[in-house]
Protein backbone atom coordinates (compact mmCIF):
# COMPACT_ATOMS: atom_id res chain seq x y z
CA UNK A 1 0.00 0.00 0.00
CA UNK A 2 1.16 3.50 -0.80
CA UNK A 3 2.14 5.24 2.53
CA UNK A 4 0.74 9.04 2.73
CA UNK A 5 0.41 10.99 5.81
CA UNK A 6 -3.63 12.27 6.32
CA UNK A 7 -2.42 16.11 6.22
CA UNK A 8 -0.87 15.30 2.72
CA UNK A 9 -3.99 13.59 1.72
CA UNK A 10 -6.01 16.38 3.16
CA UNK A 11 -3.93 18.94 1.49
CA UNK A 12 -4.71 17.13 -2.05
CA UNK A 13 -8.66 17.13 -1.25
CA UNK A 14 -8.21 20.77 -0.60
CA UNK A 15 -5.98 21.06 -4.14
CA UNK A 16 -9.21 19.23 -5.98
CA UNK A 17 -11.48 21.32 -4.67
CA UNK A 18 -9.07 24.42 -5.82
CA UNK A 19 -9.47 23.38 -9.16
CA UNK A 20 -13.35 22.90 -9.57
CA UNK A 21 -14.43 26.27 -11.33
CA UNK A 22 -15.55 29.05 -9.48
CA UNK A 23 -18.64 29.49 -11.21
CA UNK A 24 -19.60 25.82 -9.86
CA UNK A 25 -17.73 26.49 -6.16
CA UNK A 26 -20.21 29.32 -6.05
CA UNK A 27 -23.46 27.30 -6.50
CA UNK A 28 -22.42 24.95 -3.94
CA UNK A 29 -24.45 25.41 -1.13
CA UNK A 30 -24.59 24.41 2.52
CA UNK A 31 -22.41 21.40 1.84
CA UNK A 32 -18.88 20.70 4.09
CA UNK A 33 -16.26 18.21 2.60
CA UNK A 34 -14.61 15.69 5.01
CA UNK A 35 -11.66 13.06 4.98
CA UNK A 36 -11.78 10.04 6.22
CA UNK A 37 -9.25 7.11 7.01
CA UNK A 38 -11.75 4.16 6.81
CA UNK A 39 -15.00 3.76 5.18
CA UNK A 40 -17.68 1.70 6.66
CA UNK A 41 -16.52 -1.86 7.31
CA UNK A 42 -19.49 -3.18 4.19
CA UNK A 43 -18.08 -1.31 1.85
CA UNK A 44 -14.20 -1.20 2.17
CA UNK A 45 -13.14 0.06 -1.23
CA UNK A 46 -15.45 3.09 -1.01
CA UNK A 47 -13.55 6.62 -2.24
CA UNK A 48 -16.04 8.93 -1.34
CA UNK A 49 -19.68 9.07 -0.14
CA UNK A 50 -22.00 12.01 -0.69
CA UNK A 51 -24.86 12.61 2.06
CA UNK A 52 -27.67 14.96 1.71
CA UNK A 53 -30.15 16.56 -0.27
CA UNK A 54 -28.91 17.73 -3.83
CA UNK A 55 -29.60 20.92 -4.88
CA UNK A 56 -32.19 19.66 -7.81
CA UNK A 57 -34.48 17.95 -4.90
CA UNK A 58 -34.48 20.92 -2.74
CA UNK A 59 -37.76 22.93 -2.43
CA UNK A 60 -39.47 25.49 -0.10
CA UNK A 61 -38.71 22.72 2.74
CA UNK A 62 -35.02 22.93 2.92
CA UNK A 63 -34.19 25.40 5.38
CA UNK A 64 -32.64 25.03 8.55
CA UNK A 65 -31.01 21.53 7.80
CA UNK A 66 -27.50 20.46 8.36
CA UNK A 67 -25.05 20.78 5.85
CA UNK A 68 -25.01 18.19 3.12
CA UNK A 69 -21.51 16.17 3.95
CA UNK A 70 -18.98 14.61 1.32
CA UNK A 71 -16.59 12.59 2.36
CA UNK A 72 -13.12 11.52 1.00
CA UNK A 73 -11.26 8.18 2.26
CA UNK A 74 -7.50 7.82 2.22
CA UNK A 75 -7.29 4.60 3.37
CA UNK A 76 -8.86 2.98 -0.34
CA UNK A 77 -7.45 5.60 -2.39
CA UNK A 78 -3.99 4.66 -1.34
CA UNK A 79 -4.66 1.07 -1.49
CA UNK A 80 -5.56 1.56 -5.29
CA UNK A 81 -3.24 3.83 -6.24
CA UNK A 82 0.52 3.26 -7.55
CA UNK A 83 2.16 6.67 -7.24
CA UNK A 84 1.54 9.66 -5.87
CA UNK A 85 0.46 11.40 -9.08
CA UNK A 86 -2.34 8.62 -8.98
CA UNK A 87 -3.73 9.72 -5.76
CA UNK A 88 -3.49 13.46 -7.08
CA UNK A 89 -5.66 11.74 -10.13
CA UNK A 90 -7.92 9.83 -7.93
CA UNK A 91 -8.68 12.27 -5.62
CA UNK A 92 -9.52 14.88 -7.93
CA UNK A 93 -12.19 12.35 -9.58
CA UNK A 94 -13.22 11.48 -6.45
CA UNK A 95 -14.45 14.84 -5.22
CA UNK A 96 -15.40 16.03 -8.79
CA UNK A 97 -17.78 12.58 -8.85
CA UNK A 98 -19.01 13.55 -5.27
CA UNK A 99 -19.48 17.58 -6.14
CA UNK A 100 -21.79 16.34 -8.68
CA UNK A 101 -24.21 14.30 -6.76
CA UNK A 102 -24.32 17.34 -5.04
CA UNK A 103 -25.91 18.79 -8.03
CA UNK A 104 -27.87 16.26 -8.86
CA UNK A 105 -26.09 14.30 -11.34
CA UNK A 106 -26.23 10.60 -10.74
CA UNK A 107 -23.95 7.66 -10.63
CA UNK A 108 -25.03 6.56 -14.77
CA UNK A 109 -24.47 9.77 -15.83
CA UNK A 110 -21.17 10.16 -14.18
CA UNK A 111 -19.66 6.92 -15.35
CA UNK A 112 -20.41 7.85 -18.75
CA UNK A 113 -18.53 10.87 -18.43
CA UNK A 114 -15.49 9.44 -17.26
CA UNK A 115 -16.02 10.11 -13.48
CA UNK A 116 -16.73 6.24 -12.27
Amino acid sequence: MLEMTREAFEELVGEALDRIPPELTRLMDNVAVFVEDEPEADDPELLGLYEGTPLTERGEWYAGVLPDRITIYRGPTLRMCESREDVVTETETTVVHEIAHHFGIDDERLHALGYG
